[in-house]
């Protein structure tokens, strides 16, 4: 049995999706992005379809645990089952695990908040986030979507796509201005990207939070592609000019640490 025999294939030769299951999947990607939930006619709304269709697949989530609906405003909002499946998928993702006690590290060294974040869907997702034991935790939270112009890892991710990819990403985006800082022009982008390439390292100065300040860097993989990014992450108090340098130094000794386990675990593959 093939792919064609479990989906179906149209006239055309082309593999068929499955239109009510692609709008339920739109449907909880536009419960993630909205904080209050939504109502039965706000979905319907949103996604363009009838009431009656709306209906059927918030019921179906609902009975399955993947929606739930807000006993005090009644509004439709994420279940805590797809929270599960999130994080036995993360749990799954080698890269985070052959990170994690190099990452601790580095935060204990640091004092300051750590992420290892991946791109997807243009954007970067946060898979790790390790905060100090003392202190407030920054707003961030592990399963994240950031943006890329604006952000330590997003910057890193961005500058190490291969130019057709990167190219094609900057002609089919714009770029949301979160402050004054935020870089929104594609030429400037690219001159920051350059900068991030020269230096090996990306800085996120109040450019996605005002008083906050981010370094990221790359993780290479052995065969040199560059599947995820590491960041320290702090107040403008905490990350300043004069420790900046030795936060890099430290990032920079973290990530090779990280590269040398995916290498050490393709060998015992």
């Amino acid at each position: 049995m093939d792919e064609s025999d479990l989906v179906g294939v149209d006239n055309a030769g082309r593999t068929r999706s499955v239109p009510v299951l692609g709008r339920a999947l739109a449907l909880m990607e536009l419960l993630a992005v909205t904080r209050n939930g939504l109502t039965l006619p706000e979905v319907a709304r949103r996604l363009a379809i009838p009431k009656s269709s709306a209906h059927c697949i918030l019921l179906t989530l609902l009975r399955q645990g993947y929606v739930t609906r807000s006993p005090r405003t009644r509004r439709f909002v994420l279940g805590f089952k797809l929270f599960s499946l999130a994080n036995e998928a993360l749990d799954g993702l080698r890269i985070r695990e052959l990170a994690a006690p190099h990452l601790r590290q580095l935060m204990q060294a640091s004092g300051l908040t750590v992420h290892m974040a991946i791109l997807e869907r243009q954007e970067a997702i946060l898979v790790a986030k390790i905060d100090p034991p003392e202190g407030a935790g920054l707003s961030t939270w592990i399963g994240r979507r950031m943006e890329l112009h604006c952000t330590g890892v997003g910057k890193v991710l961005l500058a190490y796509l291969p130019q057709p990819e990167l190219s094609e990403l900057l002609r089919s985006r714009t770029f949301p201005r979160h402050n004054d800082n935020t870089i929104v022009s594609a030429r400037r982008l690219l001159q920051e990207l350059s900068a991030v390439r020269e230096n090996g390292y990306s800085l996120d100065d109040e450019e996605d939070e005002i008083g906050m300040r981010c370094v990221g860097l790359p993780l290479f993989a052995p065969d040199g592609s560059v599947p995820a990014a590491i960041s320290v992450a702090g107040t403008l108090q905490q990350l300043t000019n004069e420790n900046i340098k030795d936060i890099v130094f430290r990032m920079r000794r973290t990530a090779g640490y990280i590269t040398e386990a995916m290498r050490r675990d393709e060998v015992h593959e």
